[in-house]
C-alpha cells in the first residue's frame, strides 16, 4: 500500500501527527517498534509515574496528615506490589485509548522497526522475522529518546537502574541513590522518599532542576529535604558498582578536594536523555545528526531529505510530550499548505514533584544575562487560604514582567496543582498580557490560582493585597 505520510513512532508526538494528519485529509500509517502503542511516555514515562507520584502521596498524606484533619487510620502500610498493579493497569487503560484513536481516524497501524530504504520506502522488521514494505510520499521521524548511560555506571538493570526498572520495583526500597537532580530523578526520588525510603541525590550542578529559575529551585529543595532527601551538589560521579544485591557510587567534589562512597539497594540514573535514531537507516536518506545526535531540520521541520519530517525528542528543545505534540501537529498542517506557528518559548515545563514545580518563559537569571529590564513580583502559596485549608503550603508564585511595557516574561509557580496552574500563564503570555491584565482579571475565592493574581499585583508596584 502507499501512504500519503507514515510516522515512525507512536509517543504523544507521533499519534498526535498521525491523528492531525488524517483529520486533513492524509491517508496516514504509523510504525511502533513496541507491543503498545504511546512510546516511551505512556509506556514507561510520564504516565506510570505520575500513577505512582499520586500513589505515594496518598500513603504519605495519610500517615502524616490524616491525623490532623481528623481522620485517624491505624497500621497504615504500602502495599508495593498492588501500587505497581495499578500503574500498569492505567498505563493499559491509556495505551488501549490510542489504539481506539489510530481506528477511529482510519490510521493503519504496523507493528515492527521502521527503518528508511529511501525517502519514499520504508521497511517495517517485525518480531517473527519478516518484513514488511511502505510505500509513502512524506515520513515524520517520531522515534522520541532513551535514558543516558556512561559505561562508568556500569548499567545492569537489576540494581543499577533506569526510570524503566525504577517503575518496576516491586519492594519499598531501604536505600535508593539517584545520579541527577533533574525531572526524572527528582519525581521519582520523590516517590520513594514519601514511601520511606532514604534517598541521596548526586548532582552535577551546584542546585537542582537547574534549567529553571533559582527560586524554583530553593524552594524545592527546601520541600523535598523535609522529605528526608539528601543532596550531594557539584559532584561528579567516577564509579557505580553493583555486587548484586548493594550498589556503590562513588563521586568527587569538582571544585574542593572532597570525595564521596554511597551505598545503597538501588542507584537510578538519571542524567537526562537522548535521541533514538539508531538503526533508522538515516544515512540511507541523507540525514545527517549534530554533535549531540539530534536530527537537524529547518523551520518547517524537514529535514536535509525532501518530505521527510522530524518532531519531538530527536531534534533541539526540550524532551517534553507536549512540545513533540505541538510539532507533531505543526508538521501535518505544514504539509497541508497551511501556516501554523509554535512559540518555544512559552512552551510550559514542570517537575511533578509536591509541591509541584511548574514554569514558563524567561528565567530572571537569563534575563539577568541578557541585559533586559524588567521587574519581579511574588507570592507565597502560605497566604493563601485554600493553602492553609488544604495543608499545602509550601511555594510561591513568581511573575517577572517587562519594566517599560509591563508585558508578562516569565512565570515560575511551586506549590499544589501548579501543572495545571501554569496554563493561565501560557494563555496569558500567548496573547502578550501585561501583569497588569493578570492582576485586574477576576481569579476565584478561594483558589490556588490566586497566588498568580497577587504574584501579578506584586510585579506592577508592590500592591499584593494579602501580604
Amino acid at each position: 500500500m502507499k501512504y500519503d505520510v507514515t510516522v515512525i513512532g507512536s509517543g504523544p508526538g507521533g499519534y498526535v501527527a498521525a491523528i492531525r494528519c488524517a483529520q486533513l485529509g492524509m491517508k496516514t500509517a504509523i510504525i511502533e517498534k513496541d507491543k503498545t502503542l504511546g512510546g516511551t511516555c505512556l509506556n514507561v514515562g510520564c504516565i506510570p509515574s505520575k500513577a505512582l507520584l499520586d500513589s505515594s502521596e496518598h500513603y504519605h498524606n495519610a500517615v502524616k496528615k490524616f491525623k490532623e484533619h481528623g481522620i485517624e487510620i491505624d497500621n497504615v502500610k504500602v502495599n508495593m506490589s498492588q501500587m505497581i498493579d495499578r500503574k500498569n493497569g492505567v498505563v493499559a487503560q491509556t495505551t488501549k485509548g490510542i489504539d481506539y484513536l489510530m481506528g477511529k481516524n482510519k490510521i493503519d497501524v504496523f507493528n515492527g522497526f521502521g527503518s528508511f530504504v529511501d525517502a519514499n520506502t520504508l521497511n517495517v522488521a517485525k518480531e517473527d522475522g519478516s518484513n514488511e514494505t511502505i510505500k509513502t510520499e512524506r515520513v515524520i521521524i517520531a522515534t522520541g529518546s532513551e535514558p543516558t548511560v556512561f559505561d562508568s555506571f556500569n548499567y545492569d538493570g537489576d540494581r543499577i537502574i533506569t526510570s524503566t526498572e525504577a517503575l518496576e520495583i516491586r519492594e519499598v526500597p531501604e536505600r535508593m541513590t539517584i545520579i541527577g537532580g533533574g525531572v526524572i530523578g527528582l519525581e521519582l526520588g520523590s516517590v520513594y522518599a514519601r514511601l520511606g525510603t532514604k534517598i541521596e541525590v548526586v548532582e552535577y550542578a551546584d542546585r537542582i532542576i537547574a534549567s529553571m529559575d533559582k527560586d524554583c529551585s530553593k524552594e524545592l529543595t527546601r520541600s523535598m529535604k523535609k522529605l528526608g532527601v539528601k543532596f550531594h551538589l557539584k559532584y561528579g560521579v567516577t564509579e557505580v558498582t553493583s555486587d548484586g544485591k548493594i550498589t556503590t557510587l562513588k563521586a568527587t567534589h569538582r571544585e574542593k578536594d572532597k570525595s564521596i562512597e554511597l551505598k545503597s539497594d538501588y542507584c537510578l540514573i538519571a542524567v537526562g536523555r537522548k535521541p533514538y535514531t539508531a538503526n533508522l537507516g538515516l544515512e540511507n536518506i541523507g540525514v545527517a545528526l549534530d554533535k549531540r545526535g539530534r536530527i537537524e531540520v529547518d523551520a518547517h521541520l524537514e529535514t536535509s531529505a525532501k518530505g521527510v519530517y522530524a518532531i519531538g525528542d530527536v531534534i533541539k528543545g526540550a524532551m517534553l510530550a507536549h512540545k513533540a505534540e505541538e510539532e507533531g501537529v505543526f508538521v501535518a498542517e505544514v504539509m497541508a499548505g497551511q501556516k501554523p506557528h509554535i512559540h518555544y518559548k512559552l512552551i510550559p515545563g514542570v517537575v511533578y514533584t509536591w509541591p509541584e514545580v511548574a514554569a514558563v518563559g524567561y528565567t530572571e537569571e537569563e534575563l539577568k544575562e541578557s541585559g533586559r529590564a524588567y521587574k519581579v513580583g511574588k507570592f507565597p502559596m502560605r497566604a493563601l487560604g485554600r493553602a492553609r485549608a488544604s495543608m499545602d503550603i509550601e511555594g510561591m508564585v513568581k511573575v517577572i514582567a517587562d519594566k517599560e511595557t509591563d508585558e508578562v516574561l516569565g512565570v515560575h509557580m511551586v506549590g499544589p496543582r501548579t501543572a495545571d496552574m501554569i496554563a493561565e500563564a501560557v494563555i496569558a503570555m500567548e496573547f502578550r498580557a501585561s501583569a497588569e491584565d493578570i492582576a485586574r482579571a477576576s481569579h476565584a475565592h478561594p483558589t490556588y490560582t490566586e497566588a498568580t493574581k497577587e504574584a501579578a499585583l506584586a510585579a506592577t508596584g508592590d500592591r499584593a493585597l494579602h501580604v
